[in-house]
């Protein structure tokens, strides 16, 4: 038992950055898996990766508790930037919402509990089966596993002072911004041609009542084109999640300091 307490103290320093990863990464983090389910998971992981890694035990001190803010912080920020740059799906759900006069009916986002485009709920739905059909999952639990390699246990301070950090972060956001508006910019741009063809049409004949037509006319010919552009939609959402496990790993590398 006195060997014990001290080889506990390396996988609580596991268990703290996995749990801390849990929380904040896409699909993971869904409400929809209970809460014991993903303690369980992220405890049967750490568990299996503290075999794997070879650290020495700590001793319990301030340190210590440092290090356990640090594994926190490292799991927390990992997660929290690939779910901003995957939310590019429902921005550019949310310009395609707004043309298609969708904006005043959102739904709740069964992940964050806030209101959401109904496009971009059906986007990102579509988004995280594609990420399984993929197996990208195994992708994000080896993100996970190979952190330690950058991110030894055993360091305590993180490389946040470091310019190339908020250069990747904003080189991130910025990229995100282009993929949504790759993604949403087929729908808006056909959907700009026909308020101009209801516009001639409401100038030529005014008779017809172009706020009733309209409506489902733009409705309907933006599911048709939704539908003709599924599949360059899944490569763009492809692209979006190589995004992921790019920024994930060069963020890793520069806050290790590497």
């Amino acid at each position: 038992m006195e060997e014990l307490y001290p080889r506990l103290t390396i996988l609580l320093l596991i268990i703290v950055r996995v749990t801390a990863f849990f929380v904040t990464m896409p699909l993971f983090s869904h409400r929809a898996i209970p809460t014991t389910h993903r303690i369980g998971l992220a405890i049967l992981l750490s568990w299996m990766m503290y075999y794997t890694l070879d650290a020495e035990p700590f001793e319990i001190n301030g340190e210590y508790i440092l290090l356990i803010v640090k594994e926190a912080i490292v799991g927390l920020f990992l997660g929290l930037i690939a779910y901003i740059i995957l939310s590019a799906i429902q921005i550019g759900g949310n310009f395609i919402d707004f043309q298609m006069g969708f904006a005043m009916a959102n739904v709740i986002d069964p992940q964050t509990g806030a209101q959401s485009p109904l496009i971009g709920q059906y986007l990102y739905t579509l988004a995280l089966l594609l990420l399984l059909a993929l197996n990208g999952h195994h992708l994000i639990l080896d993100g996970i596993f190979f952190s330690y390699q950058y991110i030894p246990l055993d360091q305590v301070t993180l490389g946040f002072g470091d310019p190339l950090t908020p250069e990747l972060i904003i080189k991130a956001f910025a990229a995100t911004f282009v993929i949504s508006f790759q993604l949403a910019a087929p729908v808006v741009a056909t959907l700009f041609l026909v308020d101009i063809a209801l516009g001639i049409v409401a100038r030529t004949s005014p008779q017809f009542n172009i706020f009733v037509i309209g409506f489902p006319i733009k409705i309907t010919v933006a599911f048709i084109v939704l539908i003709i552009l599924m599949g360059v939609t899944f490569q763009v959402i492809e692209r979006l999640f190589d995004l992921i496990f790019v920024v994930m790993r060069d963020l890793m590398i520069t806050l290790g300091g590497g």
